[in-house]
């Protein structure tokens, strides 16, 4: 069964190019489209049928992104919601993110990622790309990377590798033990509770890229 796809975007011949595109994707179709946010507030009020992963213009009349992503987490906060914008200000891609976007595309984004993008969500909840990284590293790294030392960033660089722990301790010539300790060192800093949030967490802020 396909997934269902909603589109919001005031910018009509857009959404029309958008729906058939995202209709020749294999396993995806469009179920509707609203031209603001207060127009999917509505839909979603009448208890209307919710797709799958929602794209959000951001800048729209009436009701915009922003705002709509707001309502969203406060009364749908389980929708899988990616943006799909021009714009690529730093501090708009992490409010987005902060407040329950799934993933942020740029509307000139290539076909092919873009339909990785849609799969990744819907099989994973979630869509990092450089876009994103790049967001968080320059709001946030600098004052993260003061909490971490030079080993630290490396071993969190090493961390993001398909390497064992043990590997790990080899490449950085250092004990098994002591790379637990940083590792037990950073779940602390960063306040995380595993490999993967490890992980999440340096794609986030920019350690790592993909």
């Amino acid at each position: 069964m396909p997934k269902k796809i909603s589109i919001v975007d005031d910018h009509k011949l857009f959404a029309s190019s958008l729906r058939v595109l995202v209709n020749s994707f294999d396993g995806f179709e469009v179920l509707n489209y609203h031209k603001n946010g207060q127009e999917l507030v509505e839909h979603i009020e009448k208890g209307l049928e919710l797709p799958d992963v929602l794209l959000l213009d951001m800048s729209m009349p009436v009701m915009g992104g922003m705002e709509t992503m707001t309502w969203l987490k406060q009364n749908q906060p389980d929708l899988k919601v990616l943006a799909l914008t021009v714009d690529q200000e730093d501090e708009t891609i992490i409010k987005m993110l902060k407040l329950g976007a799934r993933g942020y595309l740029l509307k000139d984004i290539d076909p092919d990622e873009f339909e990785l993008a849609l799969n990744k969500i819907v099989e994973t909840g979630y869509y990092t790309n450089r876009l994103i990284s790049e967001a968080y590293r320059n709001e946030g790294k600098a004052e993260n990377q003061e909490l971490l030392t030079g080993r630290e960033l490396e071993f969190l660089q090493l961390a993001c590798s398909e390497l064992t722990y043990k590997a790990i301790a080899a490449e950085m010539n250092l004990s098994p033990k002591t790379v637990e300790n940083y590792r037990e060192s950073l779940f602390s800093k960063l306040q995380v509770k595993s490999r993967v949030g490890l992980v999440m967490l340096a794609i986030k802020e920019g350690y790592f890229r993909i």
